[in-house]
């Protein structure tokens, strides 16, 4: 059982793990050359300031990617630790130079949590940072079953879901996902600096939603790109072939006759559709995990609606998943929306804590959830009465 985890690095991720542990009883220790940082991460109640007296069941390594194995080192050569792991978002590099360079590398798995925010540091941090969200670990043939089952238990108490990957693939994967995409972000982004004042003016939603994953530390990108060069390259190799036929065909456009356009256009078209299905291919894997659906009354008083949808952003639903229905019986107005089963007692929870009359519907057979007597409470005041019944402790 985990019982002490060492955080060195109280940034976004290293802090959020510390929130996440702390609050199921884990004993967590923050390390931080930056001690505002770590007395920050502390003062939210991510764990004490300062090592352990004896060694801790597991350490993160939550320090940029060209850190972590010097980190790694030094850690282990100390004793930090019983087991270590880390959540740099490059894996292949890493792990060679942990097989050769660390004094017992069975102790380490790599690890990768696929969460992140648009801002760092431990004041962006919060305890449900990694719910629902995957996990990777990349044990090589040397790490120990008992390193890889702690960071399986810490993974647990932080509601992620564990992935197992080969290294090479992972960062193959994220080099696709991740890595290109926020360099396309950046590159969108710095085209607005030669727009005017009228144009910015125009910037919606779409815009912001292209940018928004623009770099913001250039300095911990340079360590991932420099970190998975060969793959990112892969992918942006693949994305100049596609948009020098894109340019060609806007080039060929503007000579092309009328009756000429649509032909001229179709290579266009073809990448176009293309991008559909990727697009679909993603929504296609988001609805393939079984759902749950979440129903909300909205009472009949002004400025209700909007703040339900508020709430619900909190959340991570997006207004557009939500649908709203009237009862023909009762005249009533309720908005429903599906989430992850596994999400779905704890949206309930909270919007019950928040002062909604909310309930979850299993979609198969219609059945509502079993609710425990919650005794008379006054409208806004927030359901006490079914939190055990929603969310099961975690062992």
């Amino acid at each position: 059982m985990l019982r002490t985890v060492a955080v060195v690095g109280t940034g976004l991720i290293g802090t959020s793990i510390g929130l996440a542990v702390s609050r199921h009883g884990v004993t967590v220790h923050l390390l931080d050359q930056d001690e505002v940082a770590a007395r920050t991460a502390a003062a939210l109640g991510a764990g004490l300031v300062g090592a352990p007296d004896e060694p801790a069941d597991l350490a993160v390594i939550a320090v940029p990617p060209g850190a972590v194995g010097e980190v790694l080192g030094q850690t282990q050569a100390r004793g930090l630790a019983r087991s270590y792991t880390d959540v740099a978002s490059v894996k292949a590099q890493l792990t060679r130079e942990m097989l050769t360079s660390l004094p017992d590398p069975s102790h380490y798995v790599g690890g990768h949590p696929l969460a992140g925010g648009e801002h760092s540091g431990p004041l962006a941090a919060r305890a449900g940072l990694f719910e629902d969200r995957a996990w990777v670990l990349t044990p090589s043939p040397t790490t120990s079953r008992d390193a890889v089952n702690r960071v399986f238990e810490m993974i647990a108490l932080c509601g992620a879901v564990p992935v197992i990957m080969d290294s090479r693939a992972h960062d193959d994967a994220v080099a696709l996902t991740s890595h290109a995409p926020h360099l396309l972000a950046s590159l969108m982004a710095a085209r607005l600096r030669l727009g005017s004042q009228d144009e910015i003016r125009l910037a919606g939603q779409g815009l912001h939603d292209i940018t928004r994953m623009a770099v913001r530390d250039p300095g911990l990108w340079s360590d991932i790109l420099q970190a998975n060069a060969p793959a990112v390259a892969g992918v942006l190799r693949e994305l100049r072939d596609d948009l020098t036929t894109v340019l060609g065909t806007l080039d060929d456009l503007s000579d092309a006759p009328r009756d000429m356009r649509s032909r001229t256009l179709k290579p266009v078209v073809d990448l176009l559709d293309d991008g559909a299905a990727g697009l679909a291919a993603i929504q296609g894997r988001r609805s393939a995990d079984r759902e749950t659906q979440v129903e909300v009354l909205i009472a009949d008083r002004p400025g209700q609606l909007a703040r339900l949808l508020d709430a619900l952003r909190a959340l991570r639903v997006e207004p557009e998943d939500v649908v709203p229905r009237l009862s023909p019986q009762e005249g009533t107005l309720s908005m429903r929306f599906a989430v992850p089963a596994v999400r779905a007692g704890r949206i309930v929870l909270e919007l019950e804590q928040g002062g909604w009359d909310a309930d979850s519907i299993d979609p198969a057979s219609g059945a509502r959830r079993q609710r425990a007597v919650a005794p008379p409470r006054r409208t806004g005041e927030p359901h006490r009465g079914f939190r055990e019944s929603l969310v099961p402790a975690r062992k």
